[in-house]
């Protein structure tokens, strides 16, 4: 049934569709390699009159790392579109922050939906599969709902119900493609919760079937390492060497976490995935 709907093309950035929500709505880190420290609801210094940046092209030479990774789903578009009709936050400042809070609920809908299209993708289990196909049309639904409803939306309870479908799908993947060897990673530095692999040395590696979820990989020497059935989900890949490693089939791996890291011709990437322009 899902079939239906083309979740690849529904999910991709299209930012001339958009009125530059993620330029104004959000908050940002100088530290986090954005142009500077901004507020909410406070338009970038890169912001034209149009809605377009003026430094698109230059991001990588300016170091604007954070602007790099963003990755907004496809929730820009469908809250310009579809939301408010093409009423921008400029043509309505009543509805100025309205606007932007509901991009901020779009925008994590649209990250559930586009993991549970990955989960649908690689799960061979057909009850399995079922279920997620559930979740996706109901989320569906709720990105169609006028603005006040979706400020309703509590995001948590849909949270709860989507992240088992995520991880029993990724241990099943895991487990039937776990190959054991003396590559294992030691897991004993943690930060926060998180898996602590900032610089570390995993070059040349077998990581097959690795729990990588969360994980922090800022910096980390991965070339020519295999992570095919690694899971990366919310995993920091910013300034990690990629280059000819075979990520072909990681588990949850996002445009934004490609953009982040370096890499080269040799990289092997999702078909779903666009190698970027500064490799």
């Amino acid at each position: 049934m899902i079939n239906k709907f083309n979740l690849d093309e529904i999910l991709s950035i299209n930012c001339d569709e958009c009125f530059g929500l993620c330029c104004v709505a959000l908050y940002f880190s100088k530290s986090e390699g954005f142009p500077t420290d901004k507020e909410a609801d406070k338009p970038c210094v890169h912001l034209n009159d149009d809605f377009r940046c003026k430094v698109h092209e230059d991001l990588k030479s300016k170091g604007l790392k954070g602007c790099i990774a963003y990755d907004c789903f496809g929730a820009g578009q469908k809250v310009a579109e579809s939301t408010y009709k093409r009423e921008s936050w400029r043509d309505n400042p009543n509805k100025r922050k309205e606007i932007f809070d509901v991009f901020v609920v779009m925008r994590q809908l649209y990250e559930m939906l586009w993991y549970l299209k990955e989960a649908y993708r690689i799960n061979k289990d057909e009850a399995m599969r079922n279920n997620i196909e559930t979740e996706i049309l109901e989320i569906i639904a709720l990105t169609d709902m006028d603005g006040k409803s979706l400020l309703d939306i509590d995001i948590k309870e849909y949270r709860k119900k989507v992240n088992p479908l995520l991880l029993t799908t990724s241990e099943s993947l895991r487990k039937r493609n776990y190959k054991s060897s003396n590559s294992k990673v030691k897991r004993s530095r943690m930060i926060a919760g998180r898996l602590d692999l900032m610089g570390a040395n995993l070059r040349n590696r077998n990581l097959v079937g690795e729990d990588f979820s969360g994980a922090l990989l800022i910096e980390a020497d991965l070339r020519k390492s295999d992570l095919s059935y690694v899971d990366v989900l919310g995993a920091d890949f910013r300034d990690a060497d990629l280059s000819g490693a075979n990520l072909e089939k990681a588990i949850y791996l996002t445009q934004g976490q490609v953009n982040s890291a370096k890499g080269d011709s040799n990289t092997k990437l999702p078909k779903s995935l666009k190698r970027p322009r500064h490799w």
